[in-house]
């Protein structure tokens, strides 16, 4: 489970940015797509599929576990699926390579086959927490067979031989916890629901019901949701056309609105309402993002951004809003860095568990560049000058959003900003070195 050596890389200040570009396709859709492709009986065609390292081992693990999935051309896949339960067991470790999302939705759904499968991943993958998602596919009647202190990868999961319809309060709002019980569901009979007390990202809801599964949702509380999957569906094959990733079109859009003189046009980027709390921030900011071009798919809507370079402002994001961007605050925090005051983010208690300490790294990159930023408990602030000096080398931590934030503040900041490693940004955006070159970003 070795990694490509080390590939740092130095962003330079740039002239403005300029072009029209399509980001990689949803990160999260691209992981479902396969899975549900590989759940539903028969053939389903994908396309836009994002074909980084993450999708990629999914694409494996399916394979290994008895669909066939075969790559017809550029984010052309097809796949063909066992059905529900029909899982057989791997021969070897199911290797998730850097992906904790696609290693927790598929526990999930191995927890509801009657196969014994181990889970590993490479090193970061080990370090991250699992029994959030091992305790309620417990609850179904799967067991573990083996597993790391902590709850830890490498897990041997035994799924169930007659799995339980359950009702299950996810402890934090993840959408990981919510996919995994809802996939372990429906190879149960009868209704197993899930309760959130905060809506998380519903892509599995909404591909499920794509997938001819019945699913309702009810809301819970003021912010809550209660979603129900009636079990053991015959899922029917469906084409996925996968949006461009919300995520990844963060760094062009900052990237934009922070050189001078830059316009960038951001087509396909899907505008699901619970993944676009950076987009309502940075406007919020005083960003010059124009929506055109409404239009739908695979039940999610999707929209072309107009960036126009901006003088942003401080703001203070309130936590609630964090899990509808939980994987942008590291290039919010870099906008807040050359806005004008203080920028405080809320409640980013989830950020401490993801690829690295996230939140730590942030702060810790920011400061090497001369950025004033504290941690005050769960909270980043950033006291923002509207311009930063640079001149830092940033300690990545093997996370590839750490490292797209910090190359494009070097782009705009007075003196060079360095990256210690640059390989780990082929799990998520393998383009976004020669995208970000083709706008006339400065990156060698």
């Amino acid at each position: 489970m070795s990694h490509a050596k080390p590939a740092p890389l130095t962003a330079r200040r740039s002239g403005a940015l300029k072009g029209r570009v399509r980001v990689p396709g949803d990160k999260s859709i691209s992981h479902r797509a396969l899975i549900f492709g590989a759940l539903a009986v028969g053939e389903t065609r994908i396309s836009g599929l994002l074909e980084g390292e993450d999708v990629l081992n999914t694409g494996k693990v399916m394979a290994a576990l008895g669909a066939s999935v075969e790559r017809l051309g550029a984010g052309e896949w097809r796949v063909h699926g066992v059905g529900v339960g029909g899982f057989r067991e791997p021969a070897g470790a199911l290797d998730f390579g850097n992906s904790a999302t696609g290693c927790r939705l598929v526990m999930g759904a191995v927890a509801g086959c009657p196969i014994a499968a181990t889970f590993d991943g490479d090193a970061s993958l080990r370090k991250r927490p699992m029994r959030r998602i091992i305790d309620p596919v417990i609850e179904i009647g799967a067991r573990v067979l083996r597993e790391e202190p902590g709850g830890r990868l490498p897990v041997t999961l035994q799924g169930a031989r007659d799995p339980l319809p359950i009702v299950y309060r996810t402890p934090v709002p993840s959408a990981q916890i919510k996919s995994a019980v809802l996939l372990a569901g429906l190879a149960a009979p009868g209704a197993t629901t899930v309760i959130e007390s905060e809506a998380s990202r519903d892509h599995t809801e909404r591909l499920l019901v794509h997938f001819g599964a019945d699913v309702k949702i009810a809301p819970e509380g003021a912010h809550g949701r209660r979603i129900t999957v009636t079990g053991q569906p015959e899922l029917v094959p469906a084409p996925v056309m996968v949006p461009a990733d919300p995520s990844s079109a963060a760094f062009p859009m900052v990237a934009a609105l922070i050189m001078p003189g830059s316009e960038v046009m951001l087509t396909d980027v899907m505008t699901n309402p619970l993944r676009t709390g950076l987009i309502t921030t940075l406007r919020e900011m005083g960003a010059g993002i124009e929506t055109v071009n409404v239009r739908g798919d695979v039940g999610e809507e999707l929209a072309d951004f107009r960036v126009q370079a901006s003088a942003l402002k401080g703001v203070d994001v309130p936590a609630e809003r964090a899990p509808s961007m939980i994987d942008e605050y590291p290039i919010l925090a870099v906008a807040a860095a050359f806005a004008e005051g203080t920028t405080r983010m809320r409640g980013l208690k989830e950020l401490r568990v993801k690829e690295s300490d996230r939140l730590a790294a942030v702060a810790d990159g920011l400061r090497a560049s001369g950025v004033v930023a504290e941690i005050e408990g769960d909270d980043l602030i950033v006291h923002g000058k509207g311009r930063v000096p640079g001149g830092g080398q940033v300690a990545t931590h093997m996370d590839h959003r750490i490292a797209m934030a910090f190359l494009v503040m070097g782009l705009a900041s007075d003196k060079p900003v360095g990256v210690d490693d640059t390989s780990f940004i082929a799990t998520s955006f393998p383009s976004f070195v020669p995208m970000m070159r083709g706008l006339g970003g400065e990156l060698g």
